[in-house]
């Protein structure tokens, strides 16, 4: 089993902004595998679609980007899903705006939602894809992540969520990020 899930916050409020591109992500996701997001339980919505025989669930916690583990580390542990299984879609402002990076482990780099996985799951061993959404020039980091793409921005952020897709479909595919990564870094 595989569990892909992207960073963001819930409700309308958010949608669309920057710190959302992982829920963005899932959507696509789920609209290319005809998965509804369907099961609500563990401070999350989610649901899943069979890839070649193994189950890959698609992951949207509910906590607020902040508490992202309090919802990520009980899902992992009740599906029984291996750390080294676990990737994480996330927004990433020192990558310049529609640069995709994907990360085989790591440490947190500044980004709380990332912070508190790693907390929750107990280690740094889980796959990432970053999304460049750019530092802000003037505007103070929180008002940066929580504004919508502009409309400048907007064409070159779907492409990039159209590049995540067909990188984690690649590596649902041959399960071998490093190969993956070798392909779209």
């Amino acid at each position: 089993m595989k569990m892909i899930v992207g960073l963001g916050n819930p409700g309308s409020k958010y949608a669309q902004t920057k710190h959302n591109i992982g829920f963005m992500v899932i959507d696509q996701l789920c609209a290319q595998h005809n998965v509804t997001l369907n099961k609500h339980d563990f401070e999350a919505e989610y649901g899943s679609f069979k890839y070649e025989g193994e189950t890959v669930f698609l992951v949207k916690p509910l906590t607020f980007m902040n508490d992202s583990g309090r919802s990520v580390g009980p899902l992992l542990k009740y599906y029984q899903i291996d750390v080294a299984d676990l990737l994480v879609i996330q927004d990433d402002m020192d990558l310049t705006l529609g640069k995709l990076r994907l990360r085989q482990k790591g440490s947190a780099g500044g980004h709380n939602g990332i912070k508190s996985i790693i907390a929750s799951v107990q280690s740094q061993d889980f796959k990432r894809v970053k999304i460049g959404i750019q530092h802000p020039q003037k505007s103070t980091v929180v008002n940066w992540v929580l504004t919508k793409f502009d409309k400048d921005a907007a064409p070159v952020i779907a492409q990039t969520i159209d590049q995540a897709c067909e990188a984690i479909d690649d590596w649902c595919q041959n399960d071998n990020f490093m190969k993956t990564m070798n392909l779209y870094n």
